[in-house]
């Protein structure tokens, strides 16, 4: 279904909305105050580098379009640009294996040239420090680069598949196709990662063009056909994304949100646990969408998690935090007071300290919270962290399966065995056990949600398949037409019991069992050239050949 009347994307407001944003440089980097979370990404024929323009998301104006306010009067011309990209994958230029590394590696070399100005966008958003920045975006992008410069060739290739006794003289394989042209709409918090890491897959996929814009503008595009789509961001908005997804039967791929639960067993080493949780909760001000939103442990447990959890931070980011180079801001004011809001009424046991002019808040921990508090009905995506005492695992498991399904799930317990059972009982787009976060990290480990937390998934490989068709292909011979006679009418009793047989048995794919396969092809389709009758073979019908020939 298209969109409602009047709905639009949810502003995004950039941190100063009094601060009109720089103009992008010529040929692409972000300028200081510019948030990259809008990174339009092409490959002209005529340049070494892929064109990169950072398009600002909150006020102000870009090279391409004019200002946002008259995105309504784009429609026409967003509908064109579509049909020139589709136009230019159907002339198959994207296809090449050689053209897609190409383009990876045009990719990595504009991040690294850019990487100063990507940076300096980062920290004016988020007062994130230049080697925050680089460890958790640039790295982790240029890491996703190299897997699929590597990997691509094994992507791409053609994958055998298995056949059965009816095709063992055929040529069967799975064939990966580009799907067309992609839409890829990123998100503020980890403006790098959640836009190029998925554009990597899309690359490698090779249809070609990628687009992210601005809210307005998204509203508009998103009228059009695309071949698939991949949101990053809320709930709320990922029901509208789908909703115009919809009216053209285009896949989508949504990361949403949620909240992720954690719970501490008490046989656990409660250091290391409370260390590890810290530092997944609050790296980012704890604007990222896999941290542990709440933590779920035993009554006795609640105040050693509270003073452990304290010493992390101090260990962290010092007695002063406010100080610490390490320790993020809010990205708005109105995100701001929407968190400073959680605090209302709850019992805090650490921090609560925040600062409007700066958009400070510190790390804080909420105790004895009540599951129906508006802490607990909405995702946090801040520095706060609730603890719900609960009487035991079985108890944190039917807490958990009692609400909308989290991004992810963390339990921290020296027993395997409980680990894996709280896993195999519930449900969440991913897992980290006695960790948090760091399933994100691992390119092999498909990233997505499950529910009203997303679907589909991408990294690494699963990205290549987001945006791939994965063609089913079947190659027959022109020969052996006497044993086909077998699936033409008219049928018989004895064609549907050699059907069974061709389509329920499975022979094993050592030596004997492949001579027995084309020793059994051989004389099958002799026989019934001269409409003898069939062998005896155990556990096979008995042709009548009169009704096959």
């Amino acid at each position: 279904m298209p969109l409602a009347p009047g709905a639009t994307l949810p502003r995004s407001p950039h941190p100063n909305p009094t601060r009109r944003p720089r103009r992008p440089s010529p040929g692409g980097g972000a300028a200081r105050g510019v948030r990259p979370a809008a990174v339009t990404w092409a490959a002209p024929a005529n340049r070494r580098t892929p064109r990169c323009r950072t398009l600002p998301a909150g006020r102000g104006s870009s090279s391409w379009w004019r200002r946002s306010e008259r995105a309504r009067d784009r429609g026409p011309a967003m509908e064109r640009e579509v049909q020139r990209l589709r136009a230019a994958f159907q002339t198959g230029r994207s296809r090449p294996l050689a053209f897609r590394l190409q383009q990876l590696q045009a990719l990595r070399r504009m991040v690294q040239e850019r990487e100063e100005d990507l940076l300096a966008a980062i920290a004016a958003d988020l007062s994130k420090s230049k080697l925050n920045a680089y460890s958790q975006e640039v790295l982790t992008i240029l890491g996703e680069i190299d897997l699929a410069l590597e990997k691509l060739p094994e992507w791409a290739a053609a994958r055998p598949a298995e056949k059965n006794l009816l095709t063992m003289l055929d040529e069967a394989y799975v064939q990966p196709e580009p799907l067309g042209v992609m839409l890829i709409i990123g998100a503020w918090n980890y403006p790098l990662v959640l836009s190029i890491q998925p554009l990597i897959g899309a690359i490698a996929a090779g249809p070609v063009r990628c687009h992210q814009w601005r809210r307005e503008e998204t509203t508009k595009l998103l009228e059009q056909r695309f071949d698939h789509i991949l949101y990053t961001g809320s709930t709320a908005v990922g029901k509208i994304v789908m909703e115009a997804a919809a009216k053209h039967l285009t896949p989508v791929t949504l990361e949403l949100g949620g909240k992720s639960p954690c719970y501490i067993d008490p046989d656990c080493d409660l250091d290391v646990a409370c260390r590890r949780i810290a530092w997944g909760k609050y790296m980012n001000c704890g604007q990222t969408c896999i941290a542990p939103d709440y933590v779920l442990c035993e009554p006795s447990l609640q105040d050693q998690v509270v003073q452990k959890m304290k010493e992390a931070v101090k260990e962290f980011y010092g007695d002063n935090i406010k100080d610490s180079p390490d320790y993020e801001r809010i990205v708005n004011l109105r995100h701001f007071k929407r968190i400073q809001s959680l605090l209302e009424g709850q019992k805090i046991a650490f921090g609560g300290e925040t600062d409007e002019a700066t958009r400070y808040i510190a790390p804080t921990i909420l105790t004895d919270v009540d599951p129906e508090a508006k802490v607990m009905r909405e995702e946090i995506f801040g520095p706060i962290l609730p603890i719900v005492p609960v009487k035991n695992a079985d108890e944190a498991v039917k807490f958990i399966n009692e609400r909308e399904k989290p991004l992810a799930f963390y339990v921290f317990s020296r027993n395997n065995k409980l680990i894996k059972q709280m896993i195999e009982t519930t449900s969440s787009g991913g897992v980290t056990g006695n960790d948090v976060i760091m399933h994100f990290m691992l390119s092999s480990l498909p990233f997505g949600g499950v529910g009203s937390s997303g679907m589909g998934a991408y990294h690494g490989k699963h990205s290549f398949e987001t945006f791939s068709h994965l063609r089913p292909c079947l190659l027959k011979s022109l020969k052996g037409e006497g044993a086909n006679k077998l699936r033409y009418p008219p049928n018989s009793q004895s064609k549907v019991d050699w059907a069974k047989f061709f389509f329920l048995k499975r022979v094993s794919k050592g030596r004997l069992g492949l001579l027995f396969l084309a020793l059994l092809g051989v004389v099958l389709a002799v026989l019934l050239k001269v409409g003898a009758g069939a062998p005896s073979i155990p556990g096979a019908p008995t042709l009548e050949t009169n009704s096959v020939l």
